[in-house]
């Protein structure tokens, strides 16, 4: 299998931090940002300098800290905020303007065209600057295709490196995705980036099906958070990019490290059942899983938790059989006889269906109790 010719850009930095109530500290960005280039992440988006100065000094902070990944921010198609951009020593910038006839209405109140105009002033206004540009559609699944074209096709004639398109409100799903990107590059076979919201829980998916298109760039957060319901989460486009892109150049067992310092400095934790870095993302309850997983673990794994950093569970509940628990026990130091065996899993199965948590300490309770003859 040939690998895809994709490359990511981590967005954590710039539109994770635009998840409601979220802020990083300088400390805490640099942590992100180094521990994304051991990964292996090409691109770092560092964030929006022009919104204050101490988002300028961070920006020029990790542009300047001497990282593998090329370093980006984002901008307007503002003079101001290219000059801002510039000052930053970034390697890249983002200039972007909305697209759709929508946006254009309501945020411009100017043709499309003398808008398309202004935003190619600042592509060149950059790119004579000695700055790599990636020219950014906003609301472009809700954008005339004919017009992210054109757009894309003169964005590169007045110095564009890459041309971006985003699912700035998440409405696509992934065949609208995979026929619009299609479309595109076949009119246009430029360097396309995609960049994916969440809103009906489709980012990942999107992204990962127009990597398979033929988008070269693709724009991810830890966690998947960002604005509303987030953006393509890393370690799922990651981990599907290996598993399923033959792309293996990314060092994976980071994914779990970086996942908790994120969850720890946003305030915002993925949920327990989240892929790859959620709580339960190993772990294993039914007795008849545990059973096959203790002769060969793929048989109820698709992903080895090892290759993400991550460790199997077992976790002892009412659907637990004979051998997780003789497993667990024996991990625990207890070597337990057949009539305790049926006492255990006998206390194990009313705790559980009495909603009852049946953590370590409650089981290792259990197990001295069945050792000191409490078996009735």
């Amino acid at each position: 299998m040939k690998p895809w010719h994709i490359e990511i850009c981590d967005v954590t930095l710039r539109d994770g931090e635009q998840t409601p109530g979220v802020s990083f500290t300088r400390d805490e960005k640099m942590t992100i940002a180094r521990t994304l280039d051991e990964i292996g992440v090409e691109v770092i988006e560092a964030g929006f300098p022009v919104v204050s100065p101490a988002e300028k000094d961070c920006v020029a902070a990790i542009s300047r800290s001497g990282l593998d990944a090329r370093i980006c921010c984002l901008a307007r198609a503002l003079k101001p905020d290219v000059e801002t951009a510039i000052d930053c020593d970034v390697d890249m910038v983002s200039i972007f303007f909305g697209t759709s006839d929508l946006h254009i209405r309501h945020k411009y109140r100017k043709p499309r065209e003398e808008v398309l105009e202004s935003a190619l002033g600042m592509v060149e206004f950059a790119s004579d600057h000695g700055l790599q540009v990636r020219f950014a559609a906003e609301d472009a699944s809700r954008t005339d295709p004919a017009f992210l074209v054109e757009m894309y096709t003169r964005g590169v004639e007045h110095g564009a490196d890459l041309v971006s398109f985003a699912d700035t409100v998440g409405c696509l799903t992934p065949l609208e995705t995979h026929a619009v990107v299609l479309e595109i590059l076949d009119a246009a076979p430029l360097p396309l980036c995609i960049h994916c919201h969440n809103d009906l829980g489709l980012a990942a998916a999107n992204t990962i099906t127009a990597a398979a298109a033929g988008a070269f760039q693709l724009h991810t957060t830890v966690n998947g958070i960002g604005e509303r319901a987030g953006n393509a989460a890393l370690e799922q486009v990651l981990v599907a990019l290996r598993l399923k892109g033959g792309v293996d150049r990314y060092d994976l067992s980071h994914l779990q490290e970086i996942s908790r310092f994120v969850a720890q400095s946003s305030g915002v934790a993925p949920e327990r059942t989240r892929p790859i870095v959620g709580e339960n993302a190993f772990a294993h309850e039914s007795g008849i899983h545990i059973a096959a997983i203790l002769e060969d673990p793929e048989t109820y794994e698709y992903v080895p938790p090892e290759l993400v950093g991550g460790e199997r569970r077992f976790i002892l509940g009412k659907h637990t059989g004979r051998k997780a628990l003789e497993h667990v026990a024996k991990a625990y130091g207890f070597d337990l006889s057949d009539r305790e065996v049926r006492w255990v899993l006998d206390q194990v199965k009313q705790k559980s269906e009495g909603k009852c948590s049946v953590t370590r300490e409650v089981l290792c309770t259990i197990l001295r109790q069945a050792k000191e003859g409490l078996v009735q």
